[in-house]
This record gives C-alpha cells, structure tokens and sequence, in this order.
C-alpha cells in the first residue's frame, strides 16, 4: 500500500515538471510581445510547445525532429532537443532524455537574455528528475542547485520555487526529512503556482505521515484536498484520499480509511483516473485482510485485476494475485495458492520480455539520433561548400568527395555495427529464453523438494510436539509443588518463629510472676510479721509500760519506711535511670529484632510524655506490652505503629496492626484483653477496639493525666494514713 503511494506521487511530481514546458512557451510570448516582427523560427517554436501543451505530444515529437533536421539557429535547435528530452522523460527513457537535454544546453549559446537563462533552468530541472529516476540522488540534488543559482541570478521565481521543490523531494528521499520539511514550507509562499503549492501540500504530508505524525499529515492532506476542489484538480483530489487513508490505516482506524479509499474509487472512475482506482481497491482489500475478511477481499481483488488487466497495470496485477495466494494459503486452499503463485509468475516473465523489447527500441532510437546527426553535419557542409564555391570551385568539389567517402565509411562502419549489436541482442534473447526454460523446471523441482521437506517436516514435528508438551506439563507441575513445598517451608519457619516469640514473651511473664511472688514473700514476711509482732505487743499493753509504747512507736516507723521502700521498689529501675520515651523505644526495638516484626514508634510532645506522672507511665508500658503480646500471639502480623500523644492533658496511645483481624460484633474478650481494660478503668480512661478480616486491628486509648486529680489521689492517701496512725495513737 505504501509503495503505490509513493508511485502516484512521483506521477504527480513529474506532472508539475511537465508544466516547466508552458513556462518556455509563456517565455517567448513575452518575448514576441516586446518585438514587433516575429521570425518564422520562434513561430514554429511557438507552434511546437502549443502541441505538446495540448496533448498532441506524437506531432509535437515529429515537428522536432523536422526542426532539427533543418535548424535555423541555435535557439530553435536547444528549444527543440528540451522538448524530445520532456517527451522521453515522459515515457521513462532515461538515457535518451538525458542525451536531448545536454544537447539543449550546447546549443543554447545565443546572447544572454531571460529566454536563454530561462532554457538553462528548465534543462538543469530535466537533468535533476533524470538523476532521481536513475537514483542518483546526490547527482539530481547538484543539479536543483544549480538551477536555483541560475534562477535566483536572473530573478526567475517560478523557475526557483520548481527546483526548491524538486530539491525538498531529493532531501526526503535521502531521509533528510528537516531540510525536506523547511524547503516545502518555504514553497508554499509562492502563490502564483497552485500546483507547486499543492505539491508541497501532499509531500509534507507524507513526510509527516513517515515520522508518524499522523495528525500533522492529515492537517496538510486536506489543506490539499481543499485546494483541488477549489482548481477542480481531480486527479489531486484523488491522490490525496488516498494519503488520508493510508494514515488512517497506519492509525489502526479501517472504518475511516475505508471511507477516503472508496470517496478516491469514486472521483477516480469518474474522472477516469484508472491506476488510482486500481490502488485504492487494492488498499481496501488490504484492510479486509487485516479484518480475515477474505471473501470480500478476495472479490475485490478479483475486480482490481480486471482493472489493471483492461489498462495493462502489470506490477498491480502481481501484487493483486500475490495478494489472492496469501488469502488462498490462510485459506488452506492450496490448489489455488499454486494456480495465483503461477499467473503472478507469468506476468513477471512478460514485463522481464517487454523489458528486453524496450532495450532494443532505446537502441534503436539511438541508432536514428545518430543518422540524423549525421545528416545534419552533412546539411552543414553543404552550406559550407556552397559558401566556398565562390573562391574555390575546384577544390570545394575535390574536398567534398572527400568529406562523402569519409562520411560513407563512416556510415558503413556505424550500420555494421548496429547490426552487430542487433544480432547480439538476439543472441541473447535466444539464451534468455534457453535459460528462463532451465529456470522453469528448476522451478519445479524446487516445488517438488519443497513439498517433500514440509511433509517430511510434519513427520518430525509432531512427535517433537507431544514430547515438548509432555516435557512442559511437566515442568510447569514441578513448578508448581516446588511452589507448594516453599509455601510450607516458609509457613514453618514462621511458626517457629513465632513459637521463640511466645517463648520471649512467657519469659517475660514469668519474671513477672516471680517478681510479685518475691514482693508477696516481702510483705508477708517483712511487714507481715512486724505487724503480728505490734498487734500482741498492743494486747499487752500496760499505761504503766512506756518502754513498750517507744517499741512499738519505733516499730511502726520502720514498718511504714519498708512499705514506701517497697513501693519504690515495684517502679523499674531503668524508669528512674532513664527517661520513659527512650526505655520504652529499646524495649520495642528488642521485641522486633526478636519477633522480625517492623514496629514503628512516634511519640509527640516527648518531653511532655517524659515528665508524666511515674504511675501513668507504668501503667502505659505495661498497657503496650498486653497489647504487643495479644498481636504477637494470635495476629499474625509483620507491621506495627505505636503512636503516644498527649494532647490537652489526655494521653494517646493508638496501637495498629496489619494482621489477620477479627469480627468485632462476634469477638469474645480473653484474659489480656479483660486485664487490660481493667488497667485502663482504674487509670479513668478509655479503650476502643476496631478492627475487620483482613484488615487488621486498631486499639485506640486515652487517659486523662491531669495533675490535679494525681495531687487528690495523694491527698487522700496521706489522709488515710494519717486518720490510721491517729487511731493507733488514740489506742495508746
């Protein structure tokens, strides 16, 4: 698809060269309305483009070739060599277009005026479009540059705005999109030649379309499209559909594309515009395809070979029955794969045949350019020896039977020689012909191999198949129980893991209970026996007695200081060597690096929480602790967030896991969770519990820590103490 785009831009290419040729003939009208007396020679070369402007390039070809068979000037000669080289470049003879515009450049030797530098510019065009077709396209950019030097000496702006486009479409070619883009751009300033315009418009939009700017190319695309409909240029107008579809195609957009490509089938068949409607027949049976719509396909196909067969479109009919061959292969319908394979083949063989015919015609079209040559420089001693006749007689005659015997010799070589080069022309031809037969049975054998490999490959294949699956089942269930014998692995290792925590933690618990066994030993042992030892001292009490009264006075005193000792001793000493935030930090970091649980903590304000009452700062470490533990025990987490604020005298403590949660409505508290709400009521605070399967768990507690309300606790304390010292007294 994207290669007969390409083609029908170069047609429209060389559609705006060709009109280089009214840019001659408006030259000389200019140059016939300053004079006066027209010469019968401009006439005639007025005539002659006027012909070849109107279509009737045959006569114009033939008129040329009288012109040059007997010139009147130099001028009339180069005039007419431009005209044969447009009319070979047309037909895609390269050689001989080359050949007719060098010599329009030899002759055009008259007196500088704007006809000459005028002739210089269109011919150094030619030479450039020749040089491309050939692909030489550093050669064709030389040959635009020169014609822009030319063109811009002697302020011919037409004749600079056709080569700066010709050189923008040598620069995208060459891939050099950027300079292609910039000089483009720079054609669309000049207004006064639409198709110079509208040839900008369709290049820039290929360009774009090439570095998948779609939305750019599609912008200048109807820019042309708009200024075809507004000159009533069909054949652009239909070009340009079909860029617009192709980029809609590029674009994965077949609904879109489909509309550009059947709106150019319709302007196309309208305006007879055959080749293009061959192509875009050809793009929509593309995009069914791509659609495995290969009936429709298949039946447009069918309708472009017809197309390209009724209009002899050889490379649209190889690629339309290449195209049915891929269908007939999809289609596992391979008796017609090989019967499309075969035609394409057959057409391929005939353009091979015209190409050797179109070699013999280009040799002899050079064989006549030589003749007429000849005869020419025969016309021109001619005139030369009537010119002598007037001095030398004699010796004009003597010299000039001289000149026709070296001139027959000559000609007589020239003959035999192109003889020679026909009978080696059909030489070869014969041996083609010898070899195309050798390279048809080769041809067929290759089917015959090639069928065999592929059945014998089948043969192998299949078992190689079954294997392979079997082998990849296999693997895939060993992939799957190593997965499975991982998963269990890893489930162990964090049992056991989980396992060295509980034992931590029952440690833990257990230095607990040994602590409160030794300070209830204490006070049974210590203040317990003191006190027995008052209470049979005050059963025997004498008023008389005073000694026991001091006993006892002293006892009492040392009984109070054990219990406030030991009242000291329940805070833990690293609470009194450190500072609460910092004690309660470590301890988390020791529960993580056991348990490899992450545990976050943050506290705010912390010098605050550091001075709290010692009493609530127990309370909170032993709250975090319950808490710590309940998580490591049943929850299964990874992370933890301890968070403590205090905020308006009430401290915070929100405590969060990621665990495995649990139903809140159907969750019956145990042991640590009713010891903990306990702490919390006699501390007159809060607890809130939240937390969903999945989800993990959320504890939420605040405790008011009011200095006032501790100040009142003490009070009350020491009043107590007080009123039973004073009952004590009052026994006394």
């Amino acid at each position: 698809m994207a290669v007969y785009f390409k083609r029908l831009y170069i047609l429209m290419f060389l559609f705006i060269s060709f009109s280089a040729l009214a840019q001659l003939e408006n030259g000389k009208k200019k140059l016939v309305h300053k004079n006066t007396v027209v010469s019968p020679e401009e006439k005639a070369i007025k005539d002659l483009y006027a012909l070849y402007n109107k279509g009737d390039e045959k006569k114009a070809y033939r008129k040329a070739h009288s012109l040059l068979k007997n010139p009147a000037n130099n001028r009339s000669t180069a005039c007419a060599d431009l005209l044969l080289a447009y009319y070979f470049n047309k037909r895609a003879l390269v050689d001989s277009s080359l050949y007719y515009t060098r010599q329009a450049l030899k002759f055009n030797t008259t007196v500088n005026d704007s006809l000459k530098n005028r002739l210089f510019g269109l011919s150094y065009n030619l030479m450039a479009i020749n040089y491309k077709k050939r692909g030489l396209l550093e050669e064709s950019k030389k040959w635009h540059i020169k014609g822009i030097e030319v063109s811009q000496k002697y302020n011919e702006k037409n004749l600079y705005y056709t080569h700066t486009h010709g050189l923008a479409k040598t620069y995208s070619d060459l891939g050099d999109y950027k300079k292609a883009l910039e000089l483009f751009k720079k054609c669309l300033e000049y207004k006064e030649d639409e198709e110079i315009i509208l040839g900008s418009y369709i290049n820039i939009g290929d360009i774009y379309s090439e570095l998948k700017e779609y939305d750019n190319a599609n912008s200048y695309y109807k820019k042309g499209k708009t200024l075809c409909e507004k000159t009533n240029n069909n054949q652009g107008r239909a070009i340009i559909l079909l860029g617009l579809g192709a980029n809609y195609q590029l674009q994965n957009k077949p609904d879109e594309a489909l509309k550009m490509y059947q709106e150019a089938i319709v302007i196309a068949d309208k305006s007879e515009l055959n080749q293009i409607a061959v192509i875009a027949r050809g793009n929509i049976a593309d995009i069914y395809i791509d659609q495995k719509k290969y009936n429709e396909a298949k039946l447009i196909f069918s309708e472009g070979i017809q197309k390209a067969t009724q209009f002899g479109f050889l490379q649209d009919q190889i690629h339309f029955y290449d195209e049915l061959r891929k269908i007939a292969v999809a289609q596992e319908d391979y008796k017609n794969a090989y019967t499309y394979l075969g035609k394409s083949n057959q057409i391929k063989d005939s353009i091979n045949k015209l190409q050797k015919i179109k070699e013999i015609n280009e040799l002899e079209i050079k064989y006549n350019t030589s003749e007429k040559e000849k005869a020419i420089k025969l016309l021109e001693f001619e005139n030369e020896t009537k010119k002598l006749s007037l001095a030398n007689q004699a010796e004009a005659i003597k010299n000039m039977s001289l000149r026709e015997e070296i001139t027959k010799k000559i000609n007589e070589n020239t003959i035999l020689g192109f003889q020679n080069s026909e009978d080696k022309k059909r030489n070869e031809i014969s041996l083609l012909k010898k070899d195309k037969q050798v390279k048809t049975l080769e041809i067929s054998q290759q089917k015959k191999n090639r069928a065999f490999t592929i059945l014998a490959f089948l043969i192998i294949l299949v078992p190689i198949a079954w294997v392979l699956f079997q082998y990849r089942s296999r693997l895939k269930n060993q992939r799957l129980l190593n997965a499975k014998q991982i998963e269990i692995s890893t489930q162990r290792i964090s049992g056991i893991l989980k396992d060295q925590e509980l034992k931590l933690i029952k440690a833990s618990i257990s230095g607990q209970d040994k602590e409160r066994e030794r300070i209830s030993q204490e006070l049974h042992d210590s203040i317990g026996g003191n006190l027995a030892a008052i209470k049979l001292q005050l059963n025997n009490l004498n008023k008389s007695n005073l000694n026991t009264v001091e006993n006892l006075s002293a006892q009492l005193d040392e009984t109070y200081q054990q219990v406030r000792n030991l009242a000291h001793n329940l805070i833990p000493k690293k609470f009194s060597n450190h500072k609460f935030c910092e004690v309660l930090e470590s301890y988390l970091k020791n529960i993580s690096e056991a348990s490899k649980i992450e545990i976050a903590f943050t506290t705010y304000p912390k010098s605050a929480i550091n001075e709290m009452d010692e009493t609530v700062q127990i309370e909170t470490f032993k709250i975090v602790q319950e808490l710590l533990t309940n998580t490591i025990k049943h929850a299964r987490a990874t992370k933890i967030e301890v968070q403590l604020n205090l905020i308006e005298n009430y401290l915070n403590i929100l405590f969060e896991d990621n665990g495995v949660g649990f139903n809140v409505e159907n969750y019956a508290p145990g042991i640590g969770i009713i010891n903990l709400e306990a702490r919390i009521e006699k501390l007159n605070g809060t607890f809130a519990l939240d937390s969903k399967p999945k989800r993990g768990t959320i504890a939420n507690i605040e405790i008011p820590v009011l200095e006032e309300s501790i100040k009142k606790k003490s009070v009350v304390q020491g009043i107590q103490i007080k009123n039973q010292l004073d009952q004590l007294n009052s026994r006394f």
